[in-house]
């Protein structure tokens, strides 16, 4: 009775579709002997090493994030396309096998039974410093449970550091001309935080450009926007305040170079 009373509290102590790993099991009270009988007994199947799921159990990529942010307490977080998506602010679907963009800090790596398990998504994994932890980040219902990721102006700024690579700029814009109710306080502090300088004199010009009132509130004389030109994509349009080169349709009578 005492032993399938503590494999019954195991098996209800985390939400339906998620993971147990080994070392979160072991903090618990649930010896690697144990773990081992409750997988010879069929009560846990393992999906990788360190990391189990309940028999029967549907369990996806969602519920793996659930459990590096919960039981791991990692950092890794749904960010950029993705946030965004969830939160209704991309229109653009891909086609095909779906792909999930994640962030990290940069010294932290995502163990191997998750980065090895097919997930049935492309993982696009990015692990990064530009931003300060937790500032801007928002909790959401995903089936059953809640995982932390990018708020709208954060999953935003995750994009715009995508930029150079396969983020479509002209959509970052359309995406933000739609963001008029932001708060210039929570704008301020991420941008305070934040260390590339593309990103940041990117975003000013773009909210700028998009017309928003919030963006008289911020403070840019405290934004650390480097000094040079940078290049954002080649063959553009020459934005002299902040000294970027940007798609030509982003700017009229911008100054070709």
């Amino acid at each position: 009775m005492k032993n399938q009373s503590k494999i019954n509290k195991l098996l209800h102590s985390q939400p339906y579709g998620t993971i147990f790993t080994s070392g979160w099991m072991l903090r618990n009270g649930y010896s690697h002997a144990l773990q081992q009988r409750y997988k010879e007994s069929g009560w846990l199947v393992p999906i990788g090493n360190g990391a189990s799921k309940r028999f029967g159990d549907e369990v996806s990529v969602e519920g793996a994030l659930y459990t590096l942010q919960k039981q791991m307490e990692l950092s890794v977080h749904i960010g950029g396309k993705s946030a965004l998506a969830i939160m209704g602010r991309s229109h653009y679907l891909q086609m095909g096998k779906s792909r999930l963009v994640l962030f990290s800090r940069a010294d932290e790596k995502l163990p191997k039974w998750f980065a090895e398990y097919d997930w049935e998504v492309t993982i696009d994994y990015n692990s990064s410093n530009f931003l300060e932890d937790e500032i801007g980040m928002v909790e959401s219902n995903i089936q059953n449970f809640k995982v932390r990721i990018s708020g709208e102006i954060r999953a935003l700024l995750e994009c715009l550091y995508l930029s150079s690579r396969d983020q479509n700029i002209m959509e970052c814009y359309e995406i933000l001309e739609g963001m008029s109710n932001l708060r210039p306080q929570l704008v301020q502090k991420l941008l305070e935080g934040c260390n590339s300088v593309k990103v940041k004199r990117l975003f000013l010009f773009m909210a700028e450009k998009a017309g928003h009132a919030w963006v008289k509130y911020l403070k840019q004389d405290c934004l650390d926007l480097g000094s040079g030109k940078r290049s954002i994509v080649p063959n553009g349009a020459y934005v002299k305040k902040y000294q970027i080169t940007v798609p030509k349709e982003l700017m009229k009578n911008g100054e070709s170079i």
